[in-house]
């Protein structure tokens, strides 16, 4: 069965958020997963899909499917939790992804934290194809500060090098304020992420300048010659290639995950996901001195709206979530009846 994206533009239709994690669930299943591996996954990629983070939500079902049929990744893996010091905790993913390994030393990385001020978790071995930032938003909401980083597959030019070695190399921050939903952002240390790259490939829309270069390295707007053959660029110039060379260190590095250049897919056709490494850091700001970290976050907040800010990072985010909720989760119809197919 062809695992490709919608090639057309079609209406839109609604799903129901538990109707569409459900039907996920079975998509995962049906093609590999186990049970449990598919309940976290359905939840993490109907909860962007729910949020409006499009690049990240239903559209990546046939990367997932095209990836779990190559027999590149192991969809019913057995995450390993090694306690390793006192605000230390590893997990090796058994090949799977990173999603069901974070879950599963959750529960000893929140205890480490709150007992010691700060933890951190080292994944390795794993898979990671989704939004970065539902895997910190939970802490966030539980009172906790959390910054996570991991690399993907290569695809990003260094500032002043002439061939990709990066990947995307997103960073994740999620903070708790006393009067409002959490502080999060999850930002590509590339000048736009590779999904926003295919969605506008698929559109047959043009990139701002200065996103990415064509095979022959020159400049280019047309995210098809990025894709195909070309590269991305990393936003800022040479610090958001710093922040990438950065995120390379730490979540491949530090974890013992894969550079973003040291796996080769080849043998597995049709595998879409990077095998790499995530890192995740995990702050208990009750130990701080003085005034309550969550009212210190909101007296931030009301500080950037008296400057004129009007849009905190997360809120559209949170907007497009309530609405949701409310009148259902807006997809691509074409994409649904595709799910749909694949489910049964």
């Amino acid at each position: 069965m062809s695992a490709q994206p919608p090639t057309d533009a079609t209406a839109s239709t609604t799903i129901g958020f538990t109707e569409l994690v459900a039907l996920l669930q079975q998509v995962f299943v049906r093609h590999g997963t186990s049970p449990e591996v598919a309940a976290i996954l359905a939840h993490n990629c109907a909860s962007a899909e729910r949020d409006g983070a499009h690049s990240h939500g239903v559209f990546r079902i046939p990367g997932y499917v095209s990836t779990l049929n190559s027999g590149w990744v192991n969809g019913s893996a057995l995450p390993v939790v090694e306690d390793v010091a006192s605000g230390f905790v590893r997990v090796d993913a058994d090949n799977g992804f990173a999603q069901p390994a974070l879950a599963a030393a959750r529960p000893l990385l929140v205890a480490k934290a709150r007992s010691a001020g700060i933890a951190l978790l080292a994944i390795r071995n794993s898979h990671h194809f989704a939004a970065l930032w539902p895997d910190v938003e939970p802490f966030a909401e539980e009172g906790l500060v959390a910054l996570s980083v991991v690399n993907s597959m290569t695809c990003v030019v260094p500032h002043g090098a002439d061939r990709p070695l990066f990947g995307t190399n997103p960073i994740a921050f999620a903070a708790p304020r006393a009067d409002g939903s959490p502080i999060v952002f999850d930002l590509a240390t590339s000048a736009i992420a590779h999904g926003d790259v295919q969605i506008a490939a698929r559109k047959g829309e043009r990139l701002p300048p200065g996103m990415g270069v064509d095979s022959l390295g020159q400049p280019t707007q047309d995210p098809k010659a990025i894709l195909e053959g070309g590269a991305l660029l990393p936003f800022g110039g040479h610090k958001g290639s710093a922040l990438s060379m950065m995120v390379e260190l730490l979540a491949a590095a530090l974890t013992g995950g894969n550079f973003s250049f040291e796996f080769n897919w080849a043998d597995h056709p049709g595998a879409r996901t990077p095998w790499t490494g995530q890192l995740l850091i995990l702050i208990d700001p009750s130990k701080t001195a003085g005034q309550n970290f969550a009212e210190r976050s909101q007296e931030l907040v009301r500080q950037m709206h008296a400057a004129g800010l009007r849009r905190l990072p997360g809120d559209r985010r949170h907007r497009t979530r309530a609405k949701s909720l409310e009148t259902g989760v807006e997809v691509d119809a074409h994409a649904l009846d595709q799910l749909r197919e694949w489910a049964h």
